[in-house]
């Protein structure tokens, strides 16, 4: 079991590592272009989705849901960014549990594995014509040991990856959660009528 364990934290670091690389995630060439251009008024509604949906990252599926309020008002766009933020930090702590519960389990599963060991060899040593010698007890104790240091060897790392990951996760999620309250401020109904409004109020100026 502890192998098994040892391998699954193998997969699920290397499947995370992937996963959670800045690029696939929040990528920022993406990210300054699209809020440039809807500052400047560059793209529609539909054109502002088309280029979301092109895009394979996460913070873009955030993007997207934002867009698909367009016009309607700050706290519905607001509420479909939430969403579907949640729904993106679900997938980025995706096996995280596992790793979690890997270096929970075994140590647990080490010093199981060393009581066992250390009762068969008392069993040995007590029904043996060499009662009493240290050195066979001692060897006994040893191997039944091996279990408890394999399992600490596998938990140690888990752990440290595991706080790791989400350490990662919850960076990635605030910085998500940061430019999808720049895209509510930038489509929302309040923002386009202000938008609209300080239009309006510049040829007035000049004019004066």
């Amino acid at each position: 079991p502890i192998v098994l364990a040892s391998f699954a934290m193998v997969l699920i670091v290397f499947e995370r590592m992937f996963s959670l690389r800045r690029r696939r995630v929040v990528p920022r060439l993406f990210i300054e272009r699209f809020l440039l251009q809807l500052r400047e008024g560059a793209l529609d509604r539909d054109e502002a989705l088309e280029r979301c949906e092109d895009e394979y990252s996460h913070i873009a599926r955030v993007f997207a849901a934002a867009v698909r309020k367009w016009g309607k008002s700050a706290v519905e766009v607001e509420q479909a960014v939430l969403d579907e933020g949640e729904r993106i930090a679900n997938v980025l702590r995706r096996y995280l549990r596992v790793l979690n519960g890997v270096s929970t389990v075994s140590p647990l599963l080490g010093l199981l594995g060393t009581v066992w060991g250390m009762i068969e060899a008392f069993n040995v040593i007590a029904s043996s014509p060499a009662m009493g010698r240290a050195e066979m007890l001692a060897g006994g104790i040893s191997v039944a040991l091996i279990t408890t240091a394999g399992g600490l060897l596998v938990a140690i790392p888990a752990l440290i990856c595991y706080l790791y990951f989400v350490g990662r996760v919850d960076s990635l999620v605030m910085e998500i959660d940061h430019y999808g309250q720049e895209i509510v401020n930038l489509i929302s109904m309040e923002a386009l009528e202000d938008r609209r409004a300080s239009r309006v109020s510049i040829p007035r100026r000049k004019a004066a």
